[in-house]
């Protein structure tokens, strides 16, 4: 029993330490995040981007789409991403392989033809059953790639990338809504930088129960749906707070696989993104870091705080756990394969800071909060609990959860200003309370399923986004 007591004790020593060692971090993540986003926008003009738009001299992009069975919204969100104002782009559909009649809507309504193409497989992909073209000067722009299916976004995404023609290319999925500025915003950093930028990332907002009108946003409004209202929480503190302090100090490790901008030969000579992996975004990133430090080489990943796309989030327990086990997943995956990089010198920042802090900040609190309520309930049960204590510890753990939550949705509200009635404004707040005991133990649970599955090593698909659609007032035409 002693034995018992000696290592509750322990633990709670550690944790102690450990949560103010957390608390410290998040507060110099907030300090840097607060003077990133003053120096953007302090810089936002030096390069205006309507010269990017009226310049026939910029560097072009590929936006690459996977398409997986879209047929009932595959016309309308192709149309939406034609829509960019940027000089120079165009727009490759990869169709992986649909069972359903996504190809032939395609075909149809776009005017394609299949055309003979110089496909160079610089990254090994399923097979590409051909390439097609619009017959309409309209939409000379698309590109529509057809593969055999490689149960896998990023097998997909590799194919986009071999039949992408120009030296950055946008991934993004075909379901997403992009601000018509988005390849302007995210091209910016490429141009204006000296040292060379490898990806450019932006916040990617929540689209359920906004409006869109001809492939944009028409109205924002708050999510009605109890997990996305959550989930918009989520958004707006990691995209906001979180990784544009990374950006500030060029420590970014993950850029969205729903929107994110990369230099094709980086990624090309990276390998591409790893076709058997959870996490294909931050993998693919960890990656090219790795690379670029091998090459002894500068580089910068940007990231900018600006709403450049909008895109549907899981409305169910069933489908946002899914989600979530492989995001767990994913995190684990990329850190196990890259072990020898993490405290390893050679690999700069990468290696000494990052993926370090995704070790022991965000793969391993999950397990920590576990363990603590195992301490807790044995210490319950078998010996004397300081009630004080507790409750001091858990209510400042829980107002600091909350003060960084608040901060994140004042700055997102003080900067962009989303939501126009003053009652959605205030719902967020009240869902900023009831988070941490409501929605905090859904993900930690989901977490601990997923470190489960892949010590199991348990196959796991992408599985089926239920989709609702986009609630548009007019649909393109």
């Amino acid at each position: 029993m002693n034995t018992l007591k000696n290592i509750i004790r322990t633990y709670e020593i550690f944790i102690s330490y450990y949560s103010v060692s957390y608390i410290i971090f998040y507060l110099l993540l907030a300090i840097l995040s607060w003077v990133a986003i003053k120096r953007y926008y302090k810089s936002k003009y030096f390069l205006l981007k309507e010269i990017l738009v009226k310049s026939n001299h910029v560097v072009g992009v590929s936006i690459v789409a996977p398409a997986f069975n879209e047929e009932t919204t595959i016309v309308y969100n192709v149309k939406s991403l034609l829509f960019q104002e940027y000089p120079k782009f165009e727009v490759v559909i990869i169709n992986d392989g649909s069972t359903d009649s996504t190809l032939e809507k395609l075909i149809k309504e776009f005017s394609l033809v299949k055309v003979d193409f110089f496909y160079q497989d610089k990254i090994p992909t399923q097979p590409v059953r051909g390439h097609y073209k619009s017959t309409d000067p309209i939409y000379s722009k698309l590109l529509v790639v057809d593969k055999e299916n490689g149960k896998s976004k990023a097998d997909a995404s590799n194919a986009g990338i071999n039949s992408a023609k120009y030296s950055l290319f946008l991934c993004t999925d075909v379901d997403c809504i992009l601000r018509k500025d988005t390849i302007s915003m995210l091209a910016k950093p490429f141009i204006e930088n000296t040292e060379k930028v490898i990806a450019t990332g932006a916040a990617i907002r929540i689209s359920n129960s906004c409006e869109f009108k001809d492939g944009m946003l028409y109205q924002s409004h708050f999510p009605d749906n109890f997990f996305a209202r959550f989930q918009e929480l989520e958004y707006i503190r990691s995209f906001l707070f979180g990784r544009m302090a990374w950006s500030k100090i060029n420590g970014l490790l993950l850029v969205s696989g729903g929107l994110g901008m990369f230099d094709k030969q980086t990624a090309i000579e990276a390998g591409g993104y790893w076709h058997k992996s959870l996490g294909e975004d931050m993998e693919l990133i960890t990656r090219m870091r790795k690379l670029m430090h091998e090459k002894k080489e500068k580089f910068l990943i940007v990231y900018i705080p600006e709403s450049l796309c909008w895109t549907e989030v899981p409305a169910s327990m069933t489908i946002f756990l899914r989600q979530r086990v492989r995001w767990a997943r994913g995190l684990i995956q990329t850190l196990f394969l890259h072990k020898k990089t993490i405290f390893n010198p050679k690999y700069g920042m990468t290696g000494l800071v990052i993926l370090p802090y995704y070790l022991f900040f965000e793969f391993a609190v999950p397990i920590l909060e576990i363990l603590g309520l195992i301490v807790l309930t044995l210490d319950f049960l078998f010996f004397s609990i300081n009630y004080n204590f507790l409750f001091i510890a858990s209510a400042f753990v829980y107002l600091f959860y909350i003060a960084i939550t608040l901060i994140s949705v004042f700055l997102d509200q003080l900067i962009y200003k989303h939501y126009t009635g003053i009652k959605e404004v205030l719902i967020l707040l009240v869902m900023v309370f009831i988070e941490p005991v409501v929605f905090h133990p859904i993900n930690v649970y989901a977490s601990i399923k997923g470190y489960w599955h892949f010590f199991r090593q348990k196959e796991q698909s992408w599985g089926v986004m239920v989709r609702q659609g986009f609630n548009k007032n007019d649909s393109l035409q």
